[in-house]
């Protein structure tokens, strides 16, 4: 399911994102997650066969097992049941959920606990992240003192670009920054420590969040999938080394090692890379949900 054209779906269109289609339901949000995959904030032209049902449910699994730390968006994790949609269940069931519409705040929360991606890069060249010092010395991989809050922009188009705790506060507020720092460390702590439980590390994540009602904030879009985390087996972990990694990095890496300039339109991916990421998608959703794809 590359995509839901809105004849699918007989509901206004309210974005169309990199890999999930939201529709506008009576002031609610109806979020369809594709199979599409994403990188370099391009759209592949390849489609990752049930990547999107796997989002979808990884998604709702830590939204209920978190709801009692941050409050979350949504309405229901199976909207195919409820009367207006069950005409089209097909499509819906597994991939979707039902969410309230809110104010989003137009940045991404990012916590990170190793030193890789990005981070690693500029670490290098500032011996910080996002205006986060960081102990001298430390080597690629590393796991860090202490899991830092490091945003971003959120940027409709081209590049998110890093922000400090400061300039966040300058954009929101500090007492709205604050809190995102503060929620964003506590959720990243809690599934951090389910996800070790099991023989997970979470080296990465990023979050998103909005603004109810009652201006209390909650967490939206995603949280604890292998498109917004970077997730790694305990016992393959070496200071170093970048693990082989459970999500969306086996796909960027794919890329980063090919001859593709990032400028030009994306290439197909391999038949072996579209089914070792299927399976390492699946793979990492039975480990932390224990249930099967």
């Amino acid at each position: 399911m590359q995509s839901l054209p809105k004849a699918e779906l007989p509901f206004q269109l309210f974005k169309r994102g990199k890999v999930r289609d939201v529709f506008e339901v009576d002031g609610r949000l109806l979020i369809v997650s594709s199979d599409r995959i994403s990188a370099f904030d391009f759209i592949l032209p390849s489609l990752i066969p049930g990547k999107g049902r796997i989002l979808n449910r990884i998604a709702a699994f830590w939204f209920e097992r978190t709801k009692d730390l941050i409050p979350n968006h949504v309405l229901s994790a199976e909207p195919e049941k409820l009367p207006e949609f069950k005409a089209y269940a097909p499509i819906l069931e597994q991939r979707s959920l039902l969410a309230r519409k809110l104010d989003a705040f137009p940045v991404e929360a990012i916590v990170r606990a190793y030193l890789v991606g990005s981070g690693w890069n500029t670490y290098r060249g500032q011996g910080a992240i996002c205006g986060v010092e960081l102990p001298r010395g430390l080597g690629y991989g590393a796991r860090l003192p202490q899991a830092i809050f490091t945003p971003t922009t959120k940027a409709d188009k081209g590049h998110d670009e890093d922000i400090t705790l400061d300039q966040l506060a300058e954009r929101l507020g500090r007492d709205t920054a604050d809190q995102l720092r503060e929620l964003s460390l506590k959720l990243f702590a809690f599934a951090s420590a389910y996800a070790l439980e099991r023989g997970i590390i979470i080296a990465d994540s990023k979050f998103e969040f909005g603004r109810d009602e009652q201006g209390k904030i909650v967490v939206i879009d995603e949280i604890f999938t292998p498109d917004s985390s970077r997730f790694w087996k305990l016992a393959d972990y070496r200071p170093g080394q970048e693990p082989p990694s459970l999500d969306k990095q086996y796909v960027r890496n794919h890329l980063l090692a090919s001859s593709w300039d990032q400028r030009s339109a994306p290439p197909a991916l391999p038949h072996d890379v579209i089914t070792a990421t299927a399976e390492k998608y699946g793979e990492i959703f039975r480990i932390l949900t224990g249930r099967q794809p």
